[in-house]
């Protein structure tokens, strides 16, 4: 699986920590955001949240982890997109429940509200139970035909409720657009169609 990481700036600190709790585990691990690093510009939960939607779009990633201080930002503003799936989760019983459940494509981390002792075992055990389960199998048993059915109930309404996705991304506010795009390594991980029409908004 191909996992991007994206953090934005009140959670950047915390990029270490998730980083480490996906380590081992046999996926492909893009650390697209904020690092902590001092000479990167500031991404917002806006940005990070376009960000995700570009890259599942763009069938660049599988899965994004993402998340902000209270996880409720970065939700919001991820799953404004076509095809992104986002769930806020908050423990391991949240992440094999939405797993299984909802079969999301994206996950929104509480980064500083409630990130205290252990935080950081919290996240490991996160990603256990993500990748413990199969993907919208549904749960429990007597539950799956129903839960599997309204999961592709789920795609048609996000095709059917939002405007094809690059179309939309024409009528964003371009400064949102350009800071995305222009964030340092993270054209480098699309295909080179995607690519060139992703710098036409980089252009004066």
């Amino acid at each position: 699986m191909r996992i991007a990481i994206i953090n934005e700036v009140s959670a950047q600190q915390k990029n270490g920590d998730i980083l480490k709790a996906l380590e081992g585990r046999g996926h492909e691990v893009l650390n697209l955001g904020m690092t902590g690093n001092p000479n990167l510009p500031e991404l917002t939960y806006i940005h990070t949240g376009l960000m995700t939607g570009i890259l599942l779009n763009a069938n660049a990633v599988d899965f994004v982890v993402g998340g902000c201080g209270t996880g409720q930002g970065y939700l919001n503003a991820a799953v404004q997109y076509p095809g992104v799936f986002c769930g806020l989760i908050s423990s391991p019983l949240d992440a094999w429940l939405f797993t299984q459940i909802n079969g999301g494509n994206c996950i929104s981390l509480q980064l500083n509200q409630g990130y205290g002792w252990a935080a950081d075992e919290n996240l490991r055990f996160i990603f256990d139970r993500i990748f413990s389960v199969e993907r919208g199998c549904g749960y429990p048993e007597n539950r799956r035909e129903s839960q599997q059915a309204s999961r592709g109930i789920l795609e048609e309404i996000s095709r059917t409720a939002h405007r094809p996705f690059f179309e939309m991304l024409d009528d964003l506010p371009r400064e949102i657009v350009q800071r995305a795009v222009s964030f340092p390594g993270f054209l480098d991980v699309l295909d080179p169609q995607t690519q060139a029409r992703l710098r036409t908004y980089l252009e004066a």
